[in-house]
């Protein structure tokens, strides 16, 4: 096994490098000296934080040619990357991407929530591109190596997380439409606050009739980059008529619910939850799946199936679900003109209920029952 490593300060890393990589057999190279990475927290204003991009320090990268499997990865730092104009995911989009996050304790410790999901993701819609993908063991490790290069840029506990993005693209040069002959597996971090500007707050939701997100058949169910390339001209649109985001209908009947542009949706009724099965014009999300979990050992009935948009608008409750929203309440959808208002414009009790006990375990503040979280100090 090849195996070198030039970081040399911030010990628990240096140590945490050295076993995963001994323990996992994998091959792994960390580049760059990160003797200016300091311990502290980077000097950013944590009470002020959005969704946005952030530079942090390193990144990850990782490479294999079409036929082979994936092997060495190393930490570089953070930068521009160089492909070639006829790489197979500036031609063809031949790309995944992934959403996850870490957190910081008080004390000190930092927090994954359910990594192996996502690589088990990447694994099925890297099949579905025609792609290699790394092994679930390596994806988990690469994230992290990445976390803890960049630990500067966690936020303090309550201020936000660190939003992790792993990439997997056809970076190598392909003319005539085929699978790219080589792959980059990517990751990058950036620290972030709420995804929506209301944070956990009611947000206003219009129902898209002529735009379609996903069609049976195609790519609707798989996290590949074409999926939310398609979303932003409705999204736009409605964003500039002041709503915060679109919800899609099936390209079909064009009456049952799918997804919104970036998050799944549920509704209430009750003691009832429902949310849209999977059937491959959805997005499967960990977050949604987790949701599922816990609504169902909190004593909540959940159905999985389609949902028609009168049953949504006779509803207690709306609420979408994803990484980085987590759970966010909908306080109005508007559908051909007519407005429909849940909870006068509150946040729902189930909504608050399910975000409080998500956020519980994702922060490490509850005992993680469901053994969804991956301590890394």
């Amino acid at each position: 096994m090849e195996f070198v490593l030039q970081l040399q300060k911030q010990s628990h890393f240096t140590s945490y490098i050295d076993n995963s990589a001994i323990n996992s057999g994998n091959s792994f190279r960390v580049a760059s000296p990160a003797s200016d990475v300091a311990s502290e927290l980077a000097d950013i204003d944590w009470d002020n934080l959005g969704f946005g991009f952030m530079p942090t320090d390193y990144m990850y990268s990782m490479k294999c040619s079409q036929g082979e499997n994936f092997s060495k990865g190393e930490l570089q730092r953070f930068g521009n990357i160089e492909l070639s104009p006829s790489a197979g995911i500036l031609n063809y989009g031949q790309g995944l991407f992934e959403g996850l996050k870490a957190y910081r304790k008080h004390d000190g410790n930092i927090l994954l929530f359910r990594p192996e999901e996502n690589a088990t993701r990447l694994k099925m819609g890297a099949e579905r591109m025609c792609m290699p993908s790394p092994s679930v063991e390596q994806f988990v490790e690469a994230v992290k190596a990445t976390v803890l290069a960049n630990e500067r840029w966690i936020p303090p506990p309550g201020k936000g997380s660190l939003y992790i993005r792993p990439l997997l693209m056809g970076s190598g040069a392909v003319l005539g439409l085929a699978p790219a002959p080589e792959y980059t597996f990517l990751i990058y971090v950036s620290p972030v606050g709420n995804y929506f500007k209301e944070g956990l707050a009611p947000i206003n939701l219009v129902i898209e009739t002529e735009m379609h997100r996903a069609t049976p058949g195609g790519t609707g169910g798989v996290k590949t980059i074409g999926n939310y390339a398609a979303v932003l001209k409705a999204q736009s649109a409605a964003k500039a008529k002041g709503y915060s985001d679109v919800l899609y209908l099936d390209c079909v009947q064009k009456k049952y619910l799918e997804e919104v542009s970036s998050c799944n949706v549920f509704i209430v009724k009750g003691n009832l939850i429902v949310t849209p099965a999977i059937k491959g014009t959805i997005l499967p999300g960990i977050t949604r799946k987790s949701i599922i979990d816990v609504a169902i050992s909190q004593g909540f009935q959940v159905e999985e199936r389609q949902v028609s948009v009168d049953e949504l608008l006779d509803a207690d409750e709306v609420f979408c679900t994803g990484t980085a929203v987590v759970v966010s309440p909908v306080g109005s959808i508007t559908h051909q003109g007519r407005r429909v208002t849940y909870g006068n414009d509150g946040v729902g009790l189930v909504s608050q209920q399910l975000y409080s006990a998500l956020t519980s375990l994702q922060m490490g503040l509850s005992e993680d029952k469901m053994g969804w979280i991956v301590e890394l100090k």
